[in-house]
């Protein structure tokens, strides 16, 4: 899953840009920056810790994350001046890590931040690091709200300190599913791609789950290695048994490296689905022209009509966002903005700023924000019902929604033109 094939590559100095922070060096803390005047300075410091990918396999997505996470830190303390929880003002202090997509660099630099006091933390992004970062986390009975690990594992061990912004993996695919029953001609058969790690396996199964409670027939099932620079056989088998719907629920670069392949040996689907990748303007501009009419998921679009006490609206952080950093916005920049307003709003609930409390107030969320209506199952995941996803499509080099109705921007185009005919 190398930078080679261009969605995982980025530039240091696009990580804090606009927000007035030199670079950062492998272990030095990205902090938001600090308040200037004498006023805010007399705050008390209100320390948030994690750690995300800046460089590294993930670093595509995961700068996005950070930047999330940078925004709505820099709105708190910059334009609203802080936050008051049970009648003393803080300023919030980031102390995030790049972990450099490493599992183990991870969970030694959570465990640095707990002996070092810290009681709240963030996620980084990809289940394979905040599994092992969330067990560390729990055990020291710390919070911890992400927006980067959806897999069943994370949910399914008991823990009572993790939660996350999106539903399980074997729940995400209900919306996609119900969009493909809607399409003509009817669909019938599908085959499903994913990668050998504990995301996407878990993905496939909800993949698998959906399409045969919708009667899609199910013609194969590939599984590719965690780090993968070939497809070509599975995309001969494709051809030999050619399904209506190709689902790819594999890592953003992984589904790059699918489509140009599927590109060079005219491999054509009638509808090709990847979960990550088409969100990132990177992905649909080194596609170009063969990123139309390509489907994936998303959570979030600065249409939709959500309203919160913070920035206002979805439109209002789209441009405040635009402010700090030119990296174009993606649905994992309001998920970890998201995560931040809703520790707040915890905070608040629960008058407190003691771990167990603020704990609590999460596990009892049901929080209007610019993303979503935050609310949590039992085990931590986000309900699937307020926090699922919707269903995009790359049209003439956008993403619009095109499910579900309430929220679509454009119709689905279906079935997809042979990839020589894209204009």
């Amino acid at each position: 899953m190398g930078h080679e094939h261009g969605v995982g590559s980025m530039k240091r100095r696009d990580v804090l840009r606009g927000t007035g922070l030199a670079a950062a060096t492998l272990a030095t803390p990205l902090a938001a920056p600090a308040l200037r005047s004498a006023h805010a300075q007399a705050l008390k410091p209100l320390v948030i810790g994690g750690s995300v990918p800046l460089t590294g396999a993930a670093a595509e997505t995961g700068l996005n994350v950070n930047n999330g996470y940078i925004t709505a830190v820099t709105y708190i303390n910059e334009v609203m001046g802080g936050v008051e929880i049970a009648g003393t003002k803080y300023k919030l202090e980031l102390k995030l890590f790049d972990d450099a997509s490493d599992p183990a660099r991870a969970t030694t630099l959570i465990q640095r931040q707990i002996d070092d006091g810290t009681d709240f933390f963030l996620g980084s992004f990809g289940s394979n690091i905040v599994l092992p970062t969330a067990a560390i986390t729990e055990r020291a009975k710390k919070p911890m709200v992400q927006t980067g690990g959806g897999s069943d594992a994370i949910f399914t061990k008991g823990y009572k300190y993790m939660f996350g912004m999106f539903p399980r993996a074997t729940r995400q695919f209900a919306a996609a599913s119900a969009l493909f029953k809607t399409l003509q001609p009817a669909p019938a058969t599908y085959s499903v791609i994913f990668n050998n790690d504990a995301f996407s396996k878990t993905a496939a199964e909800g993949v698998r789950l959906s399409c045969d409670a919708a009667a899609f027939k199910r013609l194969d099932s590939f599984e590719l290695p965690t780090k993968v620079t070939d497809v070509s056989s599975v995309l001969a088998s494709v051809r030999a048994n050619t399904p209506d719907l190709l689902l790819c629920v594999v890592h953003d670069q992984d589904s790059l490296l699918i489509a140009r392949q599927m590109v060079a040996t005219n491999t054509n689907v009638k509808l090709l689905f990847q979960g990550l990748g088409p969100q990132l303007a990177s992905y649909r501009e080194a596609l170009g022209k063969y990123s139309e009419v390509i489907f994936c998921s998303t959570y979030w679009d600065e249409n939709v009509p959500f309203k919160d006490k913070f920035f206002g609206s979805a439109k209002k952080f789209g441009e405040y966002y635009r402010t700090k950093f030119t990296r174009p916005i993606a649905y994992h920049v309001a998920g970890a903005a998201a995560c931040i307003e809703t520790y707040v709003m915890a905070m608040q609930a629960a008058k407190s700023i003691k771990p167990e409390a603020v704990r609590d107030a999460l596990a009892a969320a049901n929080y209007e924000t610019f993303y979503a209506q935050i609310k949590f199952t039992a085990d931590g995941d986000g309900d699937p019902l307020t926090l699922g996803g919707m269903i995009g499509q790359v049209q003439k080099g956008k993403l619009e929604i095109v499910f579900p109705e309430a929220a679509r921007t454009a119709p689905a185009v279906y079935p997809a033109p042979a990839w020589d005919k894209k204009a």
